[in-house]
């Protein structure tokens, strides 16, 4: 806010210095006012709560479970367009409390998650399986899943990483019922 009120003040003044001298003691004044305006706005202590603010406390770490994966990216390598990829990233909750996933979302349509749907306990372990269709797919990929869950910090992203390799455009397979 300091910021907005600074650069408006550095307009007003820019803009002063490019009018005409008739009007410069009536912008003159303007601009020690607005000056005024923001050393009182800086020397200010009270803090202005947006009204739309939610307040916000520390997580208590025994209502929170806690990922350890051995990996959070999967090199599937080279491979073809159209083929398909599929990955199981396992965990193990190092967490206090039981961990629950409440969503996992996909960075695009062409990967697909599935999870440990039950609660994990501390100490168990649960999986998280992303599937990556290469399909209309080309060149360096890199698609990542976010995972949502009551841990710290609540969101966490796994990615598969690879190359798909092109159709020839001469080898597409018919689209379509083939008559012979």
């Amino acid at each position: 806010m300091k910021i907005n009120v600074m650069n408006m003040a550095v307009f007003t003044v820019m803009l002063a210095l490019g009018t005409s001298c008739n009007q410069k003691s009536d912008q003159d004044a303007k601009i020690k006012a607005l000056e005024d305006k923001i050393a009182q706005l800086e020397t200010s202590s009270t803090a202005v709560t947006p009204v739309n603010a939610q307040s916000t406390q520390a997580a208590d770490p025994a209502t929170l479970g806690s990922f350890q994966f051995p990996e959070m990216e999967y090199d599937f390598g080279t491979i073809n367009e159209g083929q398909v990829v599929e990955h199981i990233f396992k965990f193990t909750n190092n967490g206090q409390a039981p961990l629950v996933i409440s969503n996992i979302t996909a960075s695009c349509g062409c990967t697909s998650p599935d999870w440990s749907k039950a609660p994990v306990k501390p100490g168990d372990e649960g999986f998280v399986k992303v599937v990556f269709n290469s399909a209309s797919k080309s060149g360096t990929q890199a698609p990542t899943v976010s995972i949502q869950a009551n841990t710290n910090p609540t969101v966490t992203r796994l990615r598969l990483k690879g190359s798909v390799t092109p159709k020839i455009a001469g080898a597409s397979t018919p689209v379509g019922p083939v008559k012979r």
